[in-house]
Formats: structure tokens, sequence, C-alpha cells
């Protein structure tokens, strides 16, 4: 009892749909447009604009299931909270959501290197490889300080972030376009011909510059009206998003060879604002990056730690307070910023992506089979809907496996590491401690 000051405090209707719109198109666009574009066209030379288009559709079909979810189901422990209506405090619904968490500090640490490698084309610091994890370092641990503030601070900060992001974007979109002499990229002797894994590969890193919706099913508690809300905010920031990465990625296309925008990929908007419209323009492309990856940390932080107090709560995780003061959400924050600084540190961004993508894929499948197997007639959905999801997602998922096997098969091997021993940890954690007697009182099927 001495721990009832520890449970998360949730404020219902402290976040406006505006406010959870911003906060799901902050962590998509801070990831997508500035740092995959170069790491897409790599893999799938000139057709990397469609890519993104795929990865849109595949995604569509994807959220439907969160959607349905969320309308029944509002919480803040988003997809912990899925995964638990679907299989119950069991292994696979523990196992899966920290496949969710990982995946989803992952995302902030290649937010992070993201803002480091823009920074530096701004001030340039000297060695790359060393000022690129501090930047991203420097800028978690502001998020961090921002997240230990109101969620009206952190609402206001995400919004206006969003809205100068959002409109800088598509003035960046639109210019790109306009001045560029032809739509057609320029190919160069040594870019790499389009192959159907690479395409699917592509594809899979796309899903990735939009998975932030489901950052949205976190703020379940604190929305306002969330049974309509949630699936509204879903939709509107994923077509936000596609209308978006179709105008930048033609940019690029228009204004870049495709070498080059495989040289400049940790960077490549600001090396396509160069050569169009001159320094000024980089400047201004810079400043937006850092302001996109900032937000997009600010917002993730927000719902990863949350997500992480309520696997906490419903005692699906361990958790050790080690003598820290204040609520268990704040805790969780803490164990999120010092995994975030880790992987920033010592993590490039390609290898930083694939670990993501990789485990997103995974849970997601889980979540569209746990919607068919358990909660069909509880949520009334489409059962084709998911059915396509799941097939989807698995193509994506063996053609991306297949090119990082050929490409730098030691990604597998560490998220292959990774995901044994969180499944060996907590099968040995839940053998220990049985959930089902505490989620029953707390968490009503």
């Amino acid at each position: 009892m001495a721990d009832k000051d520890r449970t998360p405090h949730y404020e219902e209707g402290s976040l406006s749909l505006v406010g959870a719109v911003a906060l799901g198109t902050g962590v998509m666009i801070g990831a997508g447009i500035f740092a995959l574009t170069g790491q897409m066209a790599e893999m799938t030379g000139r057709l990397f604009p469609l890519a993104f288009l795929a990865a849109a559709v595949i995604v569509a079909f994807s959220a439907y299931s969160y959607v349905k979810i969320s309308n029944t189901y509002p919480s803040a422990g988003g997809i912990g909270m899925y995964l638990q209506k679907a299989y119950g405090p069991t292994l696979p619904t523990a196992f899966h959501a920290l496949l969710m968490y990982f995946s989803m500090v992952i995302a902030q640490s290649f937010l992070a290197r993201t803002f480091g490698s823009y920074t530096l084309e701004l001030v340039d610091l000297g060695d790359r490889s060393l000022f690129v994890p501090l930047l991203g370092v420097g800028l978690i641990l502001t998020a961090f300080l921002i997240n230990l503030s109101a969620n009206r601070l952190i609402e206001t900060v995400a919004s206006v972030l969003g809205v100068i992001k959002i409109g800088g974007i598509v003035v960046f979109g639109i210019v790109g376009v306009l001045i560029a002499d032809t739509l057609e990229m320029g190919s160069g002797g040594d870019a790499p011909a389009p192959t159907m894994t690479g395409f699917l590969g592509a594809t899979a890193l796309g899903i990735l510059a939009f998975k932030g919706f489901t950052t949205i099913t976190n703020s379940g508690s604190e929305l306002k009206d969330p049974k309509r809300n949630v699936g509204k905010a879903i939709t509107i920031s994923i077509a936000l998003c596609v209308v978006i990465y179709a105008l930048v990625g033609f940019a690029v296309a228009s204004n870049l060879s495709l070498p080059e925008i495989i040289e400049t990929q940790d960077y490549s908007l600001a090396a396509a604002a160069r050569p169009a419209l001159g320094e000024a323009a980089v400047a201004f492309t810079v400043i937006l990056a850092m302001l996109a990856t900032a937000g997009g940390i600010i917002a993730s932080v927000f719902a990863v730690s949350r997500m992480l107090a309520m696997l906490t709560e419903m005692k699906l995780v361990p958790h050790r307070h080690f003598h820290m003061p204040g609520s268990l959400q704040k805790h969780t924050l803490v164990y999120t910023v010092v995994l975030g600084l880790v992987l920033t540190a010592f993590f490039d961004l390609s290898r930083i992506a694939a670990l993501g993508i990789i485990f997103y894929l995974i849970m997601d499948i889980a979540i569209h089979w746990g919607v068919l197997r358990h909660l069909k007639d509880r949520v009334g959905v489409n059962p084709v809907i998911p059915s396509i999801a799941i097939l989807l997602d698995g193509v994506v998922l063996i053609g991306f496996i297949w090119v990082k096997a050929i490409s730098d098969p030691l990604v597998l091997i560490v998220a292959g590491v990774v995901m044994a021993c969180l499944l060996l940890g907590e099968w040995l954690f839940l053998a220990k401690h049985d959930p089902s007697e505490d989620s029953h009182h707390s968490h009503t099927h």
C-alpha cells in the first residue's frame, strides 16, 4: 500500500483532437521524411517515391484494426492494452508489447541521430561520427526535461512544432517541385537497379515512416471523447502524411540524382535544397528538420513511457524503483530515455531503422491475429481487412529480411538475440508472477 502514490495519473480530457494529431504526425514526419528517403532510394533506386505510396497502402489496412480496438477500448496503455484484450495477461502479450516498446524507443534514437545529421549541415563542428550521436543525446535529454512537465506543455510544444514543421515541409515540397526542370530523377552510372526484394525492403522502411500513428493509441485515457477521436486522429494523421511524403519525395527526386540521394542519405532534404535554392534554403531545411525531429522525440517519449507504465501496472514486466521518487510513469520515462541514449550513442541510422521495422512488423502481425482470433465480434471488424494486413506485413517483412541477410546480416543476428532474450526473460518473469490475479481486478475484459 505504500506504493499507492506511485500509480500513474492520467488527466481525462486533457488532450484535444488537434493535440493527438500533432503527437501522431510529430513522430511520423520526423522519422519518415528526413532520414528514410536516402535509405529507401539505396534499396529500390528511382522507385523510392512509389515505395512510400506502397507503405501508405499497407498502413491503411493496418490502421483499421487499431481504429476498431481503440473505439471499443480507449486507454493510455495503447498497444499494450490491445494485446492484453486479445491474448490476456500472457507471454504473447508481454513479448509483443515489449517489441512495440523497443520499436518506439528505437524510433526516438532514429530521430535523435537524424537531428544530429541535419544540424551538422548548418554548423560544421567537425567529426560527424562524434557529433551526430552527441547532438542526438542532447536532444533526448531536452525531451526528457519537457516530458517531466504537465501534459498541456507537452501538447503545446508538440502542436506548435507540428504546425511549423508541416507548413515548412509543404512549402519545401511545392517549391522543390515547381523549380525543378523535370520530375524525372537523374540515375547516374552506379545507381542501383530496382528489384522486387529491394522494393519490398524499401516499402518496409516506408512503413517505419507511418508507424507513428500508433503513438495516438496511447492517449486514449487523456483524449477528449476518445471513442470517437482516437480513430479520427489516426485517420487524419495518415492522410496528412501521405500528401506530405508524396510532395517531398518528388521534390528530392527532381533535384538530386539517385547517387546523390544515396550519398547524402542521412540529410537528403538539405542536400536537395542546395542545388535548387542555395545555402539559405539549406538553412531553412535544416532548421525544419531540427524542429521536426525535436517535436517527434517529445511526442514519442510521452507515448512510450505511458505504455511501459501500463505494462508495469498489468504486472507483465518487472519493475524496480531504484529508490527514485515520484510516480511509476516518471520511472518508466527515465528507463525509456536511458535506453534511447544508449541506442543513439552506439548505433548508426540504417541499423536503428532495420531493428525498428523488424520489431514493429512482428508486433503488428500479432495485433491483427489477436483481432481475428479473439476480438472479431467484440470490436466488430470485417475479418477480410486484418487478414490482408497480415499478408502484406508478412510479404514486406520477408523482403526486408532477405535484403538485410545479403547487405547487413549482423542486424538480423542482433534482432534475433534481442527477441530471444525478451522471450526468455518474460517467460521466467511470468512463471514467477501470475499477472492474471492482478489483471482481473484492475482491467475487466
